[in-house]
C-alpha cells in the first residue's frame, strides 16, 4: 500500500463503486446555501480543492461561476472532464494538482475544500501546507470554506465493522480511532481477487483547526454545523464548516 493512501485508493474504480450512492441532492443544497450566504456574484472565480469527480464544482459552474476543480487523483479528474464535456459546461475547468501547493497566486474569489477533503496527511505540517496554499489562492477580499467532519461527534459513533455488496463486489470495512486519526480499512473481494485499501483522516477538533488557520494568515468569520448552515454544536453537529478570510 502506498504511503500516501489516497493515491492508491482514489485512483481505483473500487473507490467510485463504494461511494456511488453519495447524496447529490445534499451536495447541491449545500452549494446553494453557501452561494446565498456568501452572496457570490456573477462570474466569480472559484476553486474546489480536492474536487474528486467534480460534483460540487460542476454545480457551481452550472450556476454561472468560473469554476476550477483540482485533485491529485488522475482518474477522478478524467471523469470530471468527461462530465463537463458531455454536459457542455464550458466554464468548468479540471486539473491534476497537489493541494499542498498554491494553484494560482491570488487567483480566486472563493476557495472551497468540501466533504472532508482535508486532514489526509500524516504530519500536521503537511496539512498546514494545504491551508497555506488555500490562503495563497485567495485574492485579498476572498473567502475560504473548509467543510470538515465534527470529530467530537464522529469518533464516539464510529461503526466498527460493516460489509457491503455493490455491483457484485464485496467490501468489508473496519473503522477505528487511534488517538490521532480516524482510520477506515477497506478489504475488497472482487471474484478471485482481494485488495486492501485504507482511508486516514486526522482527528482535528475545532480548537485545533482554529490554531492551524491562524498560522497561515487566515481568520474564521463563521462556523456552521451542517449543510443547512445551522449553528455549530460540538455534541450534535455532523459537520464543522469554517468560513475564513485573509487577515488584514
Amino acid at each position: 500500500m502506498n504511503k500516501d493512501w489516497f493515491v492508491d485508493w482514489f485512483n481505483t474504480s473500487y473507490y467510485h463503486t463504494l461511494y456511488q450512492h453519495r447524496d447529490e441532492g445534499e451536495a447541491c443544497r449545500f452549494i446553494d446555501n453557501l452561494c446565498v450566504h456568501l452572496k457570490i456574484k456573477e462570474k466569480a472565480k472559484i476553486i474546489d480543492l480536492a474536487c474528486g469527480k467534480g460534483r460540487h464544482a460542476m454545480h457551481l459552474a452550472k450556476k454561472g461561476f468560473q469554476t476550477t476543480g483540482v485533485d491529485l487523483a488522475a482518474e477522478s479528474i478524467r471523469i470530471a472532464q468527461v462530465n463537463a464535456l458531455n454536459n457542455r459546461v464550458e466554464n468548468a475547468h479540471f486539473d491534476i494538482h497537489d493541494i499542498r501547493e498554491t494553484y494560482i497566486e491570488k487567483g480566486f474569489d472563493y476557495v472551497f475544500n468540501l466533504f472532508t477533503s482535508f486532514g489526509y496527511f500524516e504530519k500536521t505540517e503537511e496539512n498546514l501546507k494545504v491551508l497555506a496554499a488555500a490562503s495563497g489562492n485567495l485574492n485579498r477580499q476572498g473567502v475560504f470554506v473548509l467543510d470538515y467532519l465534527n470529530v467530537q461527534k464522529t469518533i464516539p459513533n464510529l461503526i466498527p465493522q460493516e460489509s457491503k455488496n455493490l455491483d457484485g463486489i464485496q467490501f468489508d470495512i473496519q473503522r477505528q480511532y487511534n488517538g490521532k486519526h480516524i482510520i477506515k480499512d477497506i478489504v475488497v473481494h472482487d471474484q478471485s481477487e482481494t485488495h486492501h485499501f485504507q482511508e486516514r483522516v486526522a482527528a482535528f477538533d475545532r480548537k485545533t483547526l482554529e490554531k492551524m488557520v491562524s498560522k497561515v494568515n487566515l481568520k474564521i468569520v463563521d462556523v456552521f454545523g451542517d449543510y443547512d448552515l445551522n449553528q455549530f454544536d460540538t455534541d450534535k453537529s455532523d459537520r464543522l464548516i469554517l468560513v475564513m478570510r485573509i487577515k488584514n
